[in-house]
């Protein structure tokens, strides 16, 4: 990634994982929110356990997409979440409603997305752990060349 796209990129995927982890954590707290919300979009599926997963995917993914650590798995998992409250929960409240939840949730999409696409970054653990484990490889390529 240039090095102007990483001074643009990073805050905000910085910021969305801390903004994924606060939602977590308020889905944590309140799961009849969640379930409420799986009712509205008419999935048919055990609404308590899916308002776990949305909570600790949040959370976990959350804290990993802040860190930049397993950036683009962290932000792959949020996908398919976004992608139901987009289009089965939000979608009926229409573009420009009273509330702007469906924008909010399509704008975090689209940041996933390109996190996904783009992965961490330079102010990333991912970034840090590759370039720690590309050092080593050289350094053992370095001393078994010589030998």
């Amino acid at each position: 990634m240039d090095r102007w796209k990483s001074r643009i990129f990073e805050p905000i995927r910085i910021y969305l994982g801390f903004g994924l982890f606060a939602k977590g954590v308020y889905f944590a707290g309140h799961l009849g929110v969640v379930t409420s919300m799986i009712d509205q979009g008419g999935i048919d599926v055990p609404k308590v356990m899916l308002a776990h997963l949305v909570a600790l995917a949040h959370l976990c993914g959350g804290l990993l997409l802040a860190a930049g650590l397993l950036t683009r798995l962290a932000a792959a998992v949020q996908v398919p979440i976004l992608l139901g409250a987009v289009f089965m929960v939000h979608l009926r409240d229409g573009l420009f409603g009273a509330s702007p939840n469906l924008e909010f949730a399509a704008l975090v999409l689209f940041l996933l997305l390109l996190t996904v696409v783009y992965g961490g970054g330079p102010w990333s653990a991912d970034y840090f752990l590759d370039r720690r484990e590309q050092r080593l490889l050289s350094a053992s390529h370095g001393i078994s060349g010589t030998a």
